[in-house]
């Protein structure tokens, strides 16, 4: 091996060791590792920087883009509250997801299923007390265990199957069918989800997400909630309600017309138009606002049909002239365009109706605003803002349509061949932007640069092991020592190989490599060249073990706050358990000699 060679195989050992450790983050371990193939002349400026002209990266961006505003819309929300509103603990909300990615991805691409499920999967998460990173590698998983199971489910069966057309000159080669994958892939996915559901939560870190570490400290406000008749409460007790061990609500009081009942025990009674005076954090109130559970915010009102209102953090400054008046006597909603949904008084906890609170110098206000908030509140010193909580925004039907039939018409017009994603998501963000459904700021902010170097400079590190011909190598010497070991141990091998490549270079550069290799060997060997081709893509794209051997493990690797180890110690139990499923079923599908 030339002294090129060593370097590099060098670099990919600092690149692993530095990402299972975690100690200087991924970011800057892969600029490192580039940066030493750059001064060591094996990568040129344009090879390291090619990357960032990658089709693909602009892909995963501009989903990732359209999966933002799908979220900030509140589209998505719908339809996954759907699907998932009878999932209130981790397995019913894991079975769930698992199984309607993995089905969708076999006929869409995985990347936007990924990327749209991605908001959800956290809102769903920090609602329910579990941590994100318990989520989010399964998500990857079940889109890639979907994407495996048919010829159209993954870019990576579509370059084999392209490979396979370029050598019809092979008497008996024939292009690969939609379902010839669907053998060993169907039941892939069934062993896939049922593996991460019994092992998922006892594998999978547990990594607190930042907001919530925070959130331990924020402030706590009484919020105002009201009964309505959608609930059916009227005569159940707190307990038979389910209202005793809400996520991050404490029930205080309950306000029944001109009585006051606390403490609220159990075992209270409750009745129709009885107000419930919680205390919480504002993640937890805010999510009151759209809630469809029975449970309304009591002073939204008229704010709830508003196309576009925030949730806002105000204080009561000392000067104000709002001190010792209520929000009723001082025409608050009038005045500023916005309604007090819930009180922060330094540790204190208020009693009554927040209608009826009289406000104090250093009162933190919750508040829902409207449109002219914003002007309104510049034109006096009565409060001053602190902070924007969260946005709501209710896009009119048409807009709605555009959003989410827009992205479903890219992704399928994309896998007919008709025209290309990155064309079809390219021009349904201008669609976006000039229909004003969002802005060329919120887009911008949108943008994750951090993912965009990871995935670049992953494709240089391929493109140096290509160049300096490791990979060629590693493939050729490989072989040489499985053929005395059968077909058995050649289809282990060959599998483990590519595998195991495909987390270090590119899938799709993997496929390219291993493919004239083990066609070669099935001809030579008189046997069925089709297991074998099934095979390499297979591998190629079932590739679990480490956060950079598929676009969708990247994709979560971030914001899951993983270590490299995490896919490691997840995946490769589940890389195994393919490997035996494809090898073992290919034989017995296609009948090939044991030797």
């Amino acid at each position: 091996m030339t002294i090129e060679g060593i370097i590099v195989l060098l670099v990919i050992a600092f690149i692993i060791v530095s990402l299972y450790i975690n100690y200087i983050g991924p970011g800057l371990t892969f600029i490192i590792g580039v940066a030493i193939l750059g001064l060591t002349k094996i990568l040129t400026p344009g090879e390291i920087l090619s990357g960032l002209a990658n089709e693909q990266i602009a892909v995963i961006v501009m989903l990732l883009i359209l999966g933002d505003i799908i979220k900030r819309s509140s589209v998505i929300d719908n339809i996954f509250n759907k699907a998932f509103e009878k999932a209130k603990t981790y397995r019913q909300f894991m079975m769930r997801m698992t199984v309607m990615v993995s089905g969708f991805s076999a006929f869409l691409n995985n990347t936007p299923l990924v990327a749209l499920m991605m908001p959800f999967v956290n809102d769903w998460s920090k609602k329910h007390g579990v941590s994100a990173s318990k989520l989010l590698i399964p998500l990857s998983y079940a889109a890639i265990l979907g994407g495996c199971s048919t010829l159209i489910g993954t870019s990576t069966n579509l370059v084999v199957n392209s490979l396979v057309v370029d050598q019809q000159i092979i008497p008996g080669l024939e292009p690969l069918n939609i379902f010839d994958f669907s053998f060993v892939g169907v039941p892939m996915i069934v062993l896939g989800i049922t593996y991460l559901i019994i092992f998922g939560n006892r594998l999978l870190p547990d990594h607190k997400d930042i907001t919530e570490t925070i959130s331990t400290n924020t402030r706590e406000f009484i919020a105002e909630v009201r009964v309505t008749k959608k609930a059916a409460f009227d005569g159940k007790t707190i307990e038979e309600a389910q209202l005793r061990n809400l996520k991050g609500l404490f029930l205080v009081e309950i306000v029944r017309g001109d009585e006051a009942i606390k403490p609220v025990t159990p075992q209270t009674k409750l009745s129709a138009d009885d107000i419930l005076m919680f205390a919480g954090n504002t993640d937890t109130i805010s999510d009151f606002v759209t809630s469809k559970q029975g449970l309304q915010l009591s002073q939204v009102g008229m704010f709830a049909k508003l196309r576009h209102t925030e949730l806002v953090e105000v204080v009561v400054p000392h000067n104000s002239t709002l001190i010792s008046k209520t929000a009723k006597s001082s025409s608050f909603r009038g005045r500023f365009d916005a309604a007090i949904i819930a009180i922060h008084r330094n540790g204190e906890r208020i009693s009554g109706k927040i209608g009826d609170v009289r406000l104090r110098a250093g009162d933190v206000l919750l508040l829902i605003t409207g449109e002219d908030f914003a002007k309104k509140v510049t034109e006096t010193n009565d409060i001053y803002p602190i902070s924007k909580i969260k946005e709501f925004k209710k896009l009119p039907t048409y807009k709605s349509a555009t959003l989410i039939g827009g992205t479903l018409a890219a992704v399928i017009l994309a896998g007919l061949g008709v025209v290309s994603l990155f064309i079809a998501l390219l021009a349904l963000l201008i669609i976006v932007t000039v229909m004003g459904i969002s802005s060329a700021k919120d887009i911008a902010k949108g943008i994750d640069f951090n993912l965009i170097l990871i995935i670049a400079l992953s494709l240089a590190l391929g493109t140096a092991m290509v160049k300096t011909g490791v990979a060629n190598v590693i493939s050729h010497y490989t072989f040489e020592m499985l053929v005395p070991l059968g077909v058995v141990g050649v289809m282990a091998g060959m599998f483990l190989l590519t595998n195991l490549m495909g987390s270090v270079i590119t899938n799709i550069a993997t496929v390219a490599l291993t493919f004239p290799i083990v066609l070669t060997f099935a001809i030579n060997s008189n046997l069925n060249p089709k297991p074998f081709i099934l095979l390499v893509a297979f591998a190629g794209a079932a590739n679990f073990i480490t956060p950079i051997g598929y676009q969708t493990n990247l994709m979560v690797y971030g914001p899951g706050r993983y270590k490299f180890g995490d896919f490691l110690r997840i995946g490769f139990p589940l890389a195994l358990m393919y490997m035996i499923v494809a090898v073992a079923g290919l034989i017995w599908q296609f009948d090939l000699r044991l030797n």
